[in-house]
Protein backbone atom coordinates (compact mmCIF):
# COMPACT_ATOMS: atom_id res chain seq x y z
CA UNK A 1 0.00 0.00 0.00
CA UNK A 2 1.12 3.54 -0.73
CA UNK A 3 -0.68 6.83 -0.46
CA UNK A 4 -2.22 9.05 -3.11
CA UNK A 5 -2.98 12.77 -3.12
CA UNK A 6 -6.52 13.64 -4.25
CA UNK A 7 -8.33 16.70 -5.61
CA UNK A 8 -8.61 18.63 -2.34
CA UNK A 9 -4.86 19.27 -2.70
CA UNK A 10 -5.30 21.14 -5.99
CA UNK A 11 -4.02 24.69 -5.50
CA UNK A 12 -3.72 24.13 -1.74
CA UNK A 13 0.03 23.59 -1.45
CA UNK A 14 0.21 23.48 2.32
CA UNK A 15 3.39 21.57 3.05
CA UNK A 16 2.67 20.10 6.49
CA UNK A 17 2.61 16.59 5.01
CA UNK A 18 5.88 17.11 3.12
CA UNK A 19 7.70 18.26 6.24
CA UNK A 20 6.97 15.04 8.16
CA UNK A 21 7.80 12.60 5.34
CA UNK A 22 10.90 10.64 6.39
CA UNK A 23 11.86 9.70 2.81
CA UNK A 24 11.01 12.87 0.84
CA UNK A 25 8.68 11.08 -1.58
CA UNK A 26 6.52 14.14 -2.33
CA UNK A 27 6.88 15.86 -5.67
CA UNK A 28 5.38 19.18 -6.67
CA UNK A 29 3.25 19.32 -9.80
CA UNK A 30 1.83 22.33 -11.55
CA UNK A 31 -1.06 22.71 -9.12
CA UNK A 32 -0.78 19.92 -6.53
CA UNK A 33 1.56 17.51 -4.77
CA UNK A 34 2.10 13.88 -5.77
CA UNK A 35 3.52 11.00 -3.75
CA UNK A 36 6.01 8.86 -5.67
CA UNK A 37 4.80 5.27 -5.13
CA UNK A 38 8.27 3.75 -5.54
CA UNK A 39 9.72 5.99 -2.85
CA UNK A 40 6.86 5.95 -0.33
CA UNK A 41 7.55 3.55 2.55
CA UNK A 42 3.89 3.40 3.60
CA UNK A 43 4.58 4.81 7.05
CA UNK A 44 1.41 6.93 7.02
CA UNK A 45 2.79 9.90 8.97
CA UNK A 46 1.74 12.31 6.21
CA UNK A 47 -1.94 11.38 6.18
CA UNK A 48 -2.98 12.95 9.53
CA UNK A 49 -0.78 16.01 8.88
CA UNK A 50 -2.64 17.04 5.72
CA UNK A 51 -4.80 20.06 6.67
CA UNK A 52 -7.22 19.48 3.76
CA UNK A 53 -7.57 15.68 4.08
CA UNK A 54 -6.10 15.12 0.61
CA UNK A 55 -3.93 12.07 1.38
CA UNK A 56 -5.61 8.68 1.11
CA UNK A 57 -4.41 5.10 1.23
CA UNK A 58 -4.32 3.71 -2.31
CA UNK A 59 -6.51 0.83 -1.19
CA UNK A 60 -9.53 3.08 -0.58
CA UNK A 61 -12.35 2.67 -3.12
CA UNK A 62 -12.81 5.04 -6.05
CA UNK A 63 -9.20 6.23 -6.24
CA UNK A 64 -8.40 4.69 -9.63
CA UNK A 65 -8.48 8.11 -11.32
CA UNK A 66 -5.86 9.49 -8.93
CA UNK A 67 -3.67 6.40 -9.09
CA UNK A 68 -3.67 6.61 -12.87
CA UNK A 69 -2.82 10.30 -12.82
CA UNK A 70 0.00 9.75 -10.35
CA UNK A 71 1.54 7.08 -12.56
CA UNK A 72 1.38 9.28 -15.67
CA UNK A 73 2.98 12.39 -14.24
CA UNK A 74 5.37 11.15 -11.56
CA UNK A 75 8.38 11.00 -13.87
CA UNK A 76 7.96 14.66 -14.83
CA UNK A 77 7.77 16.14 -11.36
CA UNK A 78 10.52 18.18 -9.75
CA UNK A 79 11.65 17.07 -6.29
CA UNK A 80 10.21 19.34 -3.63
CA UNK A 81 12.67 21.00 -1.30
CA UNK A 82 11.98 23.83 1.13
CA UNK A 83 8.87 25.31 2.72
CA UNK A 84 6.50 27.32 0.54
CA UNK A 85 3.53 29.46 1.46
CA UNK A 86 0.06 28.43 0.44
CA UNK A 87 -1.28 30.41 -2.51
CA UNK A 88 -3.82 33.14 -1.76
Amino acid sequence: MTYVVVESCIKCKYMDCVEVCPVDCFYEGENMLVIHPDECIDCGVCEPECPVDAIKADTEPELEKWLSLKCRIRENLAKYCGQKSAPA
